[in-house]
């Protein structure tokens, strides 16, 4: 496998822009019309007024029961109306019935078909509990930064979970991953499915702009690959650059500590030599990885705690604020040091790491 790059997200150069913007429009469009491109829209705040909310609160349930799943304020949504709306989904899928957005975002696959596949580890496995879920904007660009740990990338993913099923308007996080997520096979296609898109100062602004809630952990390997002796130590932030995007976009930094996805891999050691044979960042030695083989690629079921922190504004700052290389520091500890100091608040609360 070739070596992988890292794209970093505070690199503003236009590096790759081409090539990037290039692969965006080869994303699959909808059956029938090759070159139309359907945006998917913001879910409306309550602002709209309460003609509005009605409106949309009846959309959902015909949503909901199209889809075949238990309209909200229900108990189950009956064996007939679930095959029902399976048989209308796989009908939509065959028949190319479906939207995308320029990034390959498929928000009813995402909806019907990934979330429920991890909401099971959500629920079940890791137990996550959420907390501050109302410091999340009803509408409009938000950037959510948190740390990242725990050697796979799972913490991400159960952020993403837990934004969908707590806010109370049901909103899409659209996280931002290193391009070694878009080398590989599979996940690549699942990546953009899901709302995914590289780590870059350029597709993070598109999407705010758009209104839309963008994920970034801006320690990226440095944090998701570091031993278990440096366990929620958060690792440099980098330049700060998803302050930068922040600011030229006006929208709130929402601080984000996650605790539980640490222990999952507790990883002791790292394979650097068969790591740059593979093309990876590290090699993960662990307690049970390798020597159980694919067993010991199980993640311990370690309790999770996920906070969403007070926003910190932006929009009061002037256009030539985001070249401001004094602010952008100042703002970039601030954000570091919430996370940092609500991870500690956090561990003297957890009674167990497993339960």
């Amino acid at each position: 496998m070739a070596d992988a790059k890292v794209i970093p997200f505070d690199d503003d150069r236009s590096r790759g822009g081409a090539q990037r913007s290039a692969r965006r429009r080869s994303a699959p469009r909808r059956a029938g019309d090759p070159a139309a491109v359907s945006e998917v829209k913001a879910l409306p705040g309550q602002q709209d007024g309460q003609h509005e909310g009605q409106h949309d609160g009846q959309a959902g349930t015909e949503r909901a029961r199209e889809a075949g799943g238990a309209v909200p304020g229900q108990r189950g949504g009956g064996w007939d109306r679930r095959i029902a709306g399976g048989l209308s989904f796989l009908r939509r899928r065959l028949t190319g019935e479906y939207e995308v957005d320029d990034f390959g975002y498929d928000e009813e696959l995402t909806d019907q078909v990934l979330m429920s596949l991890l909401r099971p580890f959500y629920e079940k496995y890791f137990r996550v509990e959420v907390k501050g879920i109302e410091n999340i904007p009803a509408d409009g660009g938000a950037l959510i930064v948190a740390n990242h740990s725990g050697t796979l990338p799972l913490d991400g993913l159960m952020m993403q979970v837990a934004v969908h099923d707590n806010h109370p308007h049901g909103r899409h996080l659209r996280l931002l991953a290193a391009d070694l997520v878009f080398m590989l096979p599979v996940v690549n296609e699942l990546a953009r499915k899901a709302g995914h898109t590289l780590a870059c100062a350029e597709d993070a602004e598109r999407l705010l702009e758009r209104g839309e809630l963008v994920g970034v952990m801006p320690e990226g390997f440095k944090g998701i690959g570091k031993p278990f002796s440096e366990r929620y130590k958060l690792q440099r932030f980098g330049r700060g650059g998803f302050v930068s995007t922040a600011l030229r976009t006006g929208s709130p930094i929402v601080p984000c500590s996650i605790v539980g996805a640490e222990e999952i891999y507790p990883m002791i050691g790292n394979a650097k030599t068969l790591a740059r044979v593979l093309g990876f960042p590290y090699f993960p030695i662990t307690p049970t990885f390798p020597w159980l083989g694919p067993l010991g690629a199980v993640p311990l079921p370690t309790k999770w705690t996920i906070q969403f922190g007070e926003p910190i504004p932006t929009d009061g700052y002037p256009p030539e604020a985001a070249e401001d290389p004094m602010l952008m520091f100042n703002l970039t500890d601030q954000v570091r040091e919430q996370i940092q100091h609500s991870l500690y608040k956090l561990l003297v609360q957890r009674r167990s790491v497993f339960f």
